[in-house]
């Protein structure tokens, strides 16, 4: 065998496995600290730091009364407006959850500090502003709920107003 046909035989297997890696992980929400349970709230939120809590100011607008999605998109950025349209679904689905939507280039300081490396990239927030957890890539909108679940106080289960599986809308 010629030394270009293993060079180009590598060149495609290597592609196909970044491609692989790349679809297993894009989007995926990942936990950021510690998943807050009933009677816990006092000790993680005296472990948050600066860096992983964001306040209105920040934003330049009020976070969500129960959680907060904020997504850093770019203008050229196509999954970044599918991205929008799923939030703005979850966010019509879920009383008190709010979908805030910042333009990466001209928030740089909060990018750097959220450490955000593409777009769209979604943090989702508790009611206090802490990150909960992150997805970057585009999220499906059942791992949004999901992700919602962990970061809505859980005083009590019934004041959750999630959708139950069942009132989901089967368009994605």
């Amino acid at each position: 065998m010629s030394p270009g046909i293993i060079v180009l035989v590598s060149a495609v297997v290597i592609g196909v496995a970044l491609s692989v890696l790349k679809s297993r992980f894009d989007g995926r929400f990942r936990g950021t600290r510690a998943v807050r349970r009933s009677g816990e709230k006092e000790a993680v939120e005296a472990t948050s730091t600066t860096a992983d809590r964001i306040v209105a100011a920040d934003l330049g607008t009020e976070l969500g009364d129960r959680a907060t999605m904020l997504q850093f998109s770019s203008a050229f950025c196509a999954p970044c407006r599918a991205t929008r349209r799923t939030l703005a679904e979850v966010e019509a689905m879920v009383e008190g959850v709010r979908h805030i939507e910042l333009d990466a280039e001209s928030r740089l300081e909060l990018v750097r500090r959220l450490d955000i490396m593409r777009t769209p990239t979604v943090l989702v927030l508790d009611a206090t502003g802490a990150i909960v957890t992150r997805a970057s890539g585009q999220p499906r909108k059942a791992d949004v709920i999901a992700a919602l679940g962990v970061a809505v106080d859980a005083a009590s289960p019934a004041d959750r107003q999630l959708p139950r599986m069942a009132e989901w809308p089967t368009h994605t």
